[in-house]
């Protein structure tokens, strides 16, 4: 007879079961349902940890121009960064790096490689993957994605301990194939759009964001299916934001009729 789980194990996941639902009230910027088990206090703490490592072990740009030029339009888009994720201050790094790569983290820290900085052909292009980073900060998609990976270790802890060690790993694969992976092409869309306004909102031109994708693309290669990606395919990405370029269209001249058009270089 095949032992059932621990009475530790259950309790655990009923914990997680609650806590999900309690979670599930809130809500990304565009209104989708997230799961955000942990306080804003306890994510901003994690990615501060994270950013002082990161400038430990890799250099910085020792090029002025280019710290200069890319803190312009950091900036920019971080004074429009508002709501319940929104830091108070950020903090603009520029790493040595030839990787195409940028990235923010909550507790309002924004790093960016050089090797992104050749991709992105002006200012409003290097806009997009800064207005995309940011934007997974204030929809708390880093909050998600630890929450997600709490509940989904609780449930595969009482599947290892309730199944055939065969259906358990089986079901493995598709909580990450099924759960985890869509949820992150789901943020990076949400990011997409997101961002797209916010950039539109400092000043820089949305239309710019097709181009600049198109050189990522051209950068990187071929890469994973769609469905096996935590990103979501070019033409994908490419769709969605025509369809949301004339909206953020109506941000940008907003923007440009308040006096905000960054001069960055």
């Amino acid at each position: 007879m095949r032992s059932r789980p621990t009475l530790p194990v259950r309790h655990a996941l009923r914990l997680a079961l609650v806590a999900a639902v309690l979670a599930s009230c809130a809500t990304s910027p565009l209104g989708r349902k997230q799961l955000r088990l942990l306080s804003g206090e306890q994510v901003a703490g994690m990615g501060a940890t994270a950013f002082q490592e990161i400038k430990q072990q890799t250099p910085q740009a020792s090029d002025a121009a280019t710290t200069r030029y890319v803190r312009c339009v950091a900036d920019a888009i971080a004074a429009q960064a508002s709501g319940p994720g929104a830091p108070a201050q950020w903090e603009v790094v520029v790493f040595a790096e030839d990787e195409a790569n940028a990235f923010a983290l909550p507790g309002g820290k924004i790093g960016v490689y050089t090797g992104i900085v050749e991709v992105a052909k002006n200012q409003d292009q290097l806009a997009t993957v800064i207005g995309h980073e940011v934007a997974h900060v204030l929809a708390q998609h880093a909050n998600e994605r630890v929450s997600q990976q709490v509940v989904a270790g609780a449930l595969m802890e009482v599947a290892g301990q309730a199944l055939d060690p065969r259906l358990a790993a089986a079901l493995g694969v598709g909580a990450q194939v099924g759960v985890l992976l869509p949820f992150s092409r789901t943020q990076e869309s949400e990011a997409d759009l997101l961002g797209l306004d916010l950039m539109a909102s400092a000043g820089f031109d949305p239309r710019q964001s097709v181009p600049f994708w198109q050189n990522m693309e051209k950068a990187g290669g071929a890469g994973a299916p769609e469905f096996l990606s935590t990103h979501p395919s070019g033409t994908t990405r490419m769709r969605d934001l025509n369809e949301r370029i004339p909206q953020s269209l109506q941000l940008y001249e907003q923007a440009v009729a308040a006096g905000r058009r960054p001069r960055c270089g």
